[in-house]
């Protein structure tokens, strides 16, 4: 009689095969594990570090820039133009035109401005998890550059290297490093202390308020004195000038001597662009020894203008912050003022109450005021002795010019 396979004994085969399949899987496991085990104790965890050693942050990034600012990418050579979310990488080019500035946020928290016609590169910047240790190192090629360091911890390392130096900043300082196109190179340092090596090697540690020139050989004159800016004082920033009777005006320009240093010289110039583009430049003065020039034939319309101070050695100031005039051309119409009074407040002090459209500038006795939105001024005026009356000079925002004349006597206000 044949003999029958038990449904018992299929399924028990069944159970053995399964059984089989796990052994070996558990098998592998642990050889898998064993194999690591073995790894990490000879050669250490390969994961310890995941999550620490990610890229960082560019950590450079424009914190504002105008005008003509250009990237060029390292890794790509792409030319791009410069963006708000532009981030700028080890290697990358920053290239400013005649119109271009840029302000910059490093790393370590030190901020560098970059002035038109100018060209840096970001060798260096990175920086740890915990902000104890910053490496930035940028590189100006031509054109000016300034920096300013926050205080630094201990293994910040923050340098800026050109052609012919390699300067390490200290904490808290500001200075500014110049490369001209005919080889010359300058350091400004304003706050602070850099420590600057130069071709040969040879180090030298200015500290703020010194100044030095390096001539195209490589060689760092002897740190002098640095000069400061001139100071404008005329005419006042946004101040409104009338053109003449032939339609341009005369304007006169002055500035106070820097506070430091003792300049041979100035140099002015004027210009229709905030920026100084040689085609926009109406003025330039040289070789100035007086701290006031005449600019004359100046027709309606917007200006800036700035000075610098040269001292005998050669050493120049940085220019001064851009002034801004406006030339127009005066109107003709009557500008209304009324309920003009004069209150003696005592001895010659008098205060002189009024009502004009908001917006109007009103001037007594070298002294004004602007209009509010509810139309009433008061000023309070000193005058000579046995003065019967003083004149008001109403100006709107048209540039049209009223005269008043306001008795000292208690009368009204009359219009001159």
């Amino acid at each position: 009689m044949p003999t029958k396979n038990s449904r018992f004994d299929f399924e028990w085969w069944v159970i053995q095969k399964r059984m089989i399949y796990l052994l070996v899987a558990i098998l592998l496991v642990c050889g898998l594990a064993g194999a690591s085990a073995l790894y990490v104790w000879k050669y250490g965890n390969p994961l310890k570090d995941i999550g620490t050693n990610l890229k960082p942050r560019a950590g450079a990034r424009f914190i504002s820039f105008e005008g003509d600012v250009h990237i060029i990418r390292s890794a790509t050579r792409e030319n791009i133009r410069a963006g708000s979310d532009t981030e700028l990488y080890p290697g990358d080019t920053v290239q400013t035109g005649a119109s271009g500035r840029a302000r910059l946020g490093m790393a370590d928290g030190s901020t560098l401005v970059v002035r038109p016609d100018s060209t840096i590169i970001v060798r260096d910047n990175a920086s740890t998890d915990d902000g104890k240790k910053t490496n930035v190192h940028v590189v100006v090629d031509s054109g000016q550059m300034y920096v300013r360091t926050e205080q630094q911890p201990a293994g910040t390392n923050n340098v800026v290297e050109t052609p012919k130096t390699k300067n390490k900043l200290g904490g808290q300082t500001g200075a500014s490093f110049g490369v001209t196109p005919e080889g010359t190179e300058e350091i400004r340092v304003n706050t602070g202390a850099v420590q600057t090596t130069d071709r040969a090697g040879q180090q030298t540690t200015l500290s703020g308020g010194q100044y030095v020139s390096v001539n195209p050989a490589g060689t760092l004159s002897r740190p002098q004195k640095l000069l400061d800016v001139p100071a404008p004082s005329g005419p006042k920033d946004l101040q409104k000038i009338f053109a003449g009777g032939n339609g341009s005006a005369n304007v006169n320009l002055k500035w106070q001597r820097p506070q430091s240093g003792n300049p041979a010289y100035y140099r002015v110039e004027v210009a229709t662009s905030p920026f100084f583009v040689a085609n926009g430049k109406v003025v330039e003065r040289d070789q100035l020894v007086a701290t006031e020039f005449a600019a004359s034939d100046l027709r309606p319309g917007v200006y800036f203008w700035r000075v610098r101070a040269t001292e005998q050695s050669g050493q120049t100031s940085d220019w001064c912050d851009a002034q801004k005039f406006v030339v127009a051309v005066k109107g003709t119409a009557t500008v209304p003022v009324s309920n003009l009074a004069a209150e003696l407040l005592g001895g010659n002090i008098y205060l002189v109450r009024g009502r004009a459209e908001p917006g109007t500038t009103v001037r007594i006795a070298d002294r004004e005021m602007l209009v509010a939105t509810d139309k009433s001024f008061q000023l309070q005026i000193t005058v000579s002795e046995g003065a019967g009356e003083v004149i008001l000079e109403a100006e709107d925002p048209q540039g049209n010019s009223s005269q008043y004349k306001v008795s000292l006597r208690g009368g009204r206000g009359k219009s001159g």
